[in-house]
């Protein structure tokens, strides 16, 4: 989907057309949900900090996040994906993967079926999508960016490897800015100069992803469609309109997290093992720690006792903290009656 959190709010406010629109909090330690084309024009992008986006463009708008609505145009998208196929893979609300390897006969090519399914959604939903279309995952995530917003591109068997010989790493899907920073002083700029590069030598700086990054310089993803993938974490945060250092505090704010993973775990049937505690310092330093239960749970007291022996392992801190956020893992789905309730000694 185009800007999809932004588009919606301009759909549903014919005031916010044309005009750049932020979703978000604009005050305070808010940050950018998701910002319209218009907004983007000026650098303004999502995880981007209220006050920088307010400077880069001071007639930025910001309204404030509404999830339940687009949850509900995510459902009314993937109902049109079913009429096409039954192998979606979610990406998030506003993307999936559709295998329709089986269907696209129907449609004379697959690009005429992108052409149908991006139809849909304009006729139904009243917003635009890009595709991409192509013969793997890595080739199709590709395409579906080079014409934004409201665009569809084609990467053919044939011109797959040249298609990625000519890109920059940096834009390559599954590879962050670390791993660029590091093929970059490796002198890998492109997908030629990956290609140059055998299995053996990419294992000595980057390990198990070395096969991935091999195969994707030729154009090779052999990665399935994955329908119906489980969730591996649910976690959730806050973020403090000022930096926090006492105790009390952070442990108060804390038990409401717990109480919403809590909660979200049931209402998702899923438990969990491990429990990981996110800390972001004022200078936007991230720090991570885990702890595993012997038995998935959603128990709140044992989340809680769990999460408070991980914040208490950090004091003293280091120094006061922007963030405090909370990760399950290790999931499970959930059957109340086959879960212990145990509060003795847990595995470190």
């Amino acid at each position: 989907m185009d800007a999809f959190y932004a588009s919606i709010e301009q759909r549903d406010n014919p005031a916010l057309k044309g005009r750049p629109v932020a979703v978000g909090r604009g005050s305070g330690r808010g940050v950018v949900a998701a910002a319209s084309y218009e907004a983007r024009k000026f650098g303004v992008r999502s995880a981007l900090p209220s006050h920088m986006a307010l400077e880069r463009c001071p007639e930025l708008i910001f309204v404030p996040p509404r999830f339940d609505v687009y949850r509900a145009v995510s459902a009314q998208i993937h109902a049109i994906f079913r009429h096409y196929t039954s192998v979606i893979q979610p990406l998030a609300l506003d993307e999936a993967y559709l295998d329709v390897t089986e269907q696209w006969h129907s449609y004379g090519s697959a690009t005429a079926l992108a052409e149908s399914i991006r139809r849909d959604i304009q006729q139904q939903t009243g917003l635009t999508a890009s595709a991409g279309v192509s013969y793997n995952r890595f080739l199709a995530k590709l395409a579906s960016g080079q014409r934004k917003p409201d665009g569809l591109f084609v990467i053919p068997p044939r011109q797959g490897e040249g298609f990625v010989a000519e890109l920059p790493v940096e834009k390559f899907h599954g590879v962050g800015p670390a791993t660029t920073r590091r093929m970059h002083g490796l002198g890998i700029y492109t997908g030629a100069d990956l290609k140059t590069w055998t299995v053996q030598e990419l294992k000595r700086h980057f390990g198990s992803s070395a096969q991935f990054y091999h195969d994707i310089a030729r154009g090779i993803d052999h990665r399935p469609v994955e329908a119906n993938r489980p969730r591996k974490s649910l976690g959730t945060e806050t973020t403090f309109a000022h930096d926090v250092a006492d105790w009390d505090r952070l442990a108060a704010v804390l038990q409401e997290i717990v109480r919403k993973l809590a909660a979200g775990c049931v209402q998702k049937r899923i438990a969990g093992k491990t429990v990981t505690l996110k800390l972001r310092y004022a200078g936007f330093q991230t720090v991570t720690r885990a702890r595993s239960a012997p038995f998935p749970t959603v128990e709140e007291a044992v989340l809680q006792r769990m999460a408070h022996d991980l914040l208490h392992s950090f004091f003293p801190l280091e120094r006061p903290v922007r963030l405090l956020g909370l990760t399950i893992s290790s999931l499970v789905p959930y059957d109340e009656s086959a879960l212990p309730v145990q509060m003795g000694l847990f595995e470190q």
